[in-house]
C-alpha cells in the first residue's frame, strides 16, 4: 500500500485534522488551560491523521527514516519525520511517548455531560507497525528485554490484503505467526481542569491511554465532560492489541482516525448510564464498563463496582443480583498491566436485557 501522507488519500469528513507539529502534544495531555485547534458542532465528524510514537523516539534515534530503513521501508509519514526533526520542547524519561491531537472543542458540552466519542473509520497510513519493550517496563521489568539492551523493537509487516500482521517466530527467520488486524485509538480523552497538562500513560476519569482493542469502527466511548467544551484528543494508533498489551507497546502504527463526537446532557447520561466516573465503552454486542488502579485487584473491584452500578441505573437491576449476573455471565478483560495505572474492562451483553 502507499503511504496515506498528511492531505492525500481519502479523507472521510469534512472537517480533517493534520498531525502537524502546530496540531499536536507529545508526551502530554490537554488541559483546561488549552486553546482548541477546532470547535465544532455536536454530531460533527473529524478526521484525524495520527502519529505512531514507534521510529520517533529519542531511544529510537529520533530519525524515524533512518529507524525503518533498518527493516526495508522506503517511505516514512512526512509528518511523523517532520516531527522528530522538529524543536519540539519535552523532557524524555520525563514526559510521555505518545503523540495526541491538540484539543476539539463540542460546542454546548458542559461539565456533568458526557462526550460520545464514536469510532467511525479507522484506515490504516502505513503497511508496517512495531512492537516494543524499553527499559524494564512491561508486565516482566526484570526479565525483558534481553541481555540488558535498553530497547527491543519488533518490526511487523501487513499482509498485501491489510487484513494480518505478520512477525518471525526467530530474528531474521522464514517462517512467521501471522495474526488478525483490529485498528482502534489507545488514547481517548477530555482535557481534565486546570493549567496542567496530565502525562500521556496513565489514564484516569479523563480516558487518555485506556487501551481497549474492543474499540474498534462502530463503537463508541462515553467520558464524564471535566471543562466546558470538552476538549476532547485522540491519539496513539494501534494495529493490533491483545488485552493486557504485556510487552509494554502492542502492534503500534499511524492510523487516519474519523470520529463522531456527540454530547449526551447530564439528565440523560444518568439515566441512561447512573453517575459515571471514568469511561464507559459501547459496542454494538457489548456495554463495557471500566475500572482503573495501580493495583489491578483494586482496579477489578472498581470494573465490579461500575457495572453493578451500571446494570442498576440502565436495566433496574438489583445489585445483589446483578454481582451474580456478573459472575456467572460477563468477562472481565484486562485492558492493560504497562500503563502504570492498570486497566480492566467488563463486556456485559446487551442481548441477555433484550
Amino acid at each position: 500500500m502507499t503511504a496515506l501522507q498528511p492531505d492525500t488519500g481519502p479523507i472521510r469528513s469534512s472537517t480533517y485534522l493534520p498531525a502537524s507539529v502546530d496540531n499536536v502534544l507529545w508526551g502530554r495531555l490537554p488541559c483546561e488551560a488549552d486553546a482548541p485547534v477546532l470547535s465544532v458542532a455536536p454530531g460533527t465528524s473529524v478526521t484525524v491523521d495520527t502519529i505512531s510514537h514507534e521510529g520517533i523516539l529519542e531511544d529510537q534515534g529520533r530519525d524515524p527514516v533512518a529507524f525503518f530503513a533498518r527493516y526495508g521501508v522506503e517511505e516514512v509519514l512526512d509528518d511523523a519525520a517532520a516531527l522528530a526533526r522538529s524543536p519540539y520542547e519535552r523532557t524524555f524519561g520525563v514526559d510521555g511517548p505518545h503523540v495526541v491531537s491538540r484539543p476539539i472543542a463540542v460546542e454546548g458540552a458542559e461539565v456533568g455531560d458526557l462526550l460520545a466519542v464514536t469510532i467511525e473509520e479507522t484506515l490504516p497510513r502505513v503497511p508496517y507497525g512495531v512492537i516494543s519493550n524499553r527499559h524494564a517496563k512491561g508486565a516482566l521489568p526484570q526479565t525483558y528485554p534481553l541481555d540488558g539492551a535498553p530497547v527491543f523493537s519488533a518490526f511487523a509487516s501487513v499482509s498485501a490484503d491489510g487484513s494480518r500482521g505478520e512477525l518471525p517466530l526467530v530474528p531474521g527467520g522464514p517462517r512467521s505467526v501471522r495474526f488478525p488486524l483490529a485498528p482502534f485509538l489507545g488514547i481517548i480523552g477530555v482535557a481534565v481542569p486546570g493549567s496542567v497538562r496530565p502525562h500521556s500513560v496513565p489514564p484516569g476519569p479523563h480516558g487518555g491511554n485506556i487501551d481497549i482493542a474492543l474499540l474498534t469502527v462502530g463503537s463508541t466511548l462515553y467520558l464524564p465532560v471535566q471543562v466546558a467544551g470538552a476538549l476532547a484528543y485522540v491519539g496513539d494508533p494501534h494495529f493490533a492489541q491483545g488485552d493486557g498489551e504485556v510487552s509494554l507497546t502492542a502492534m503500534e502504527a499511524s492510523l487516519r482516525a474519523t470520529v463522531r463526537l456527540d454530547v449526551v446532557p447530564r439528565a440523560e447520561a444518568v439515566a441512561s448510564f447512573g453517575e459515571l466516573v471514568g469511561p464507559l465503552a459501547e459496542t454494538a454486542d457489548h456495554l463495557v464498563p471500566t475500572g482503573m488502579d495501580e493495583d489491578l485487584d483494586v482496579a477489578m473491584q472498581n470494573a465490579v463496582r461500575a457495572a453493578i452500578a451500571l446494570l442498576q441505573a440502565r436495566f433496574g437491576m438489583d445489585p445483589a443480583l446483578a454481582y451474580a449476573y456478573l459472575s456467572a455471565a460477563t468477562d472481565f478483560r484486562i485492558s492493560q498491566v504497562v500503563d502504570v495505572v492498570k486497566g480492566v474492562h467488563a463486556t456485559i451483553r446487551k442481548a441477555d436485557f433484550a
